[in-house]
């Protein structure tokens, strides 16, 4: 048996509507995530070429679609800092998204519960 979303409690409204935003929420972070987890792999292989390279080899880097040059030490100090500052915001991420998770989880339950305390179909 179903019934049709208008004949639902205002409780479990509720529920639905916070379970859908929860979970556009972790899409967010899923993807956010991604991002970061790119742009870390990205500094990491930066930090790796700048430690192979000479320090009175000329290096260049990209601003705004140019290539400038720049001093070795000057640009490697810049994304082991760039590399830093991903790092935490990747932590927090991670950790927002975590919590996202468990309280999905936990919402599911509690919508599977209303549903079979209601005699409410899932299908």
């Amino acid at each position: 048996m179903s019934i049709p979303y208008e004949n639902l409690s205002d409780d479990l409204k509720n529920k639905l509507q916070n379970y859908n935003n929860l979970v556009r929420t972790l899409e967010f972070l899923t993807q956010q995530r991604f991002e970061l987890e790119r742009g870390l792999r990205d500094a990491e292989l930066a930090i790796g070429e700048l430690d192979k390279t000479e320090s009175d080899k000329e290096v260049y880097k990209s601003i705004g679609g140019i290539m400038v040059k720049s001093e070795r030490d000057r640009l490697l100090d810049e994304k082991k800092s760039q590399k830093a500052s991903i790092e935490l915001k990747l932590k927090t991420i991670t950790q927002r998204e975590e919590r996202t998770k468990t309280q999905l989880e936990t919402l599911r339950i509690a919508l599977e519960k209303d549903f079979k305390d209601q005699g409410i179909s899932q299908s």
